[in-house]
């Protein structure tokens, strides 16, 4: 897959994508990563989920035209942010936009997004991607349908491998985002130089950072 095209005259950024479907402690992690980076000695921006920002609706009542403007917002704040930390971290990733997009379309690419989605996944140094075993509790803005979070994650099975390689992409459970977790090896894998690898190389997790939980696969 081609990677973002970055100058040789402008500073290696990096930038981490926590993704998944909702409720699964997806922004406790972009937290915890961003402390991480920053006690590395590493400036660090978040990109916090812009869907609730969205004025055309959210959850099962959402449109394509709705996910639409999530999926464009996402690339909108991400263009902002990048330039101006070493790690941009987000709360979600064009990947998981699309899964909801394509839910909300029918399981059609109602605006043929994919070639946005498919250039714009490349530019992903780390997807992590949380896979839920925790159940889900009300905020009073996601849905609390497990058959919802149930379709997202199904179809975020079919089109995470499809953008993003398994050298570039982890899984972990949920259940493992607690304060005791050690996210240094994940960050040091990002931020440490690479000959030409990306983080994790086969695509394993690094010991010590996040595990692929029983019953699941990082490819």
């Amino acid at each position: 897959m081609l990677r973002a095209e970055v100058s040789l005259s402008e500073p290696a950024r990096a930038k981490i994508a926590v993704v998944g479907s909702h409720g699964i402690r997806k922004t406790t992690a972009v937290l915890s990563i961003a402390a991480t980076v920053q006690r590395a000695g590493h400036s660090v921006e978040l990109g916090r989920e812009v869907v609730r920002d969205n004025p055309l609706g959210i959850n099962e009542a959402a449109t394509g035209e709705s996910q639409l403007w999530v999926l464009v917002s996402q690339i909108r704040q991400e263009l902002q942010l990048a330039p101006k930390a070493d790690v941009l971290v987000t709360d979600r990733g064009v990947m998981d936009n699309f899964a909801y997009y394509l839910r909300a379309c029918g399981g059609r690419d109602a605006y043929d997004v994919e070639p946005l989605v498919r250039r714009w996944s490349a530019t992903y140094d780390l997807v992590l991607r949380l896979v839920p075993d925790i159940p889900l509790q009300a905020d009073g803005v996601r849905s609390t349908s497990d058959r919802f979070r149930d379709e997202i994650e199904a179809i975020l099975d079919e089109v995470l491998p499809r953008f993003v390689e398994p050298g570039r992409r982890l899984t972990m459970a949920a259940s493992q985002v607690v304060p005791e977790f050690d996210w240094r090896p994940l960050v040091d894998g990002v931020l440490a130089p690479r000959a030409g690898a990306a983080p994790g190389g086969d695509g394993e997790p690094r010991r010590g950072g996040p595990a692929d939980p029983p019953g699941s696969s990082g490819a």
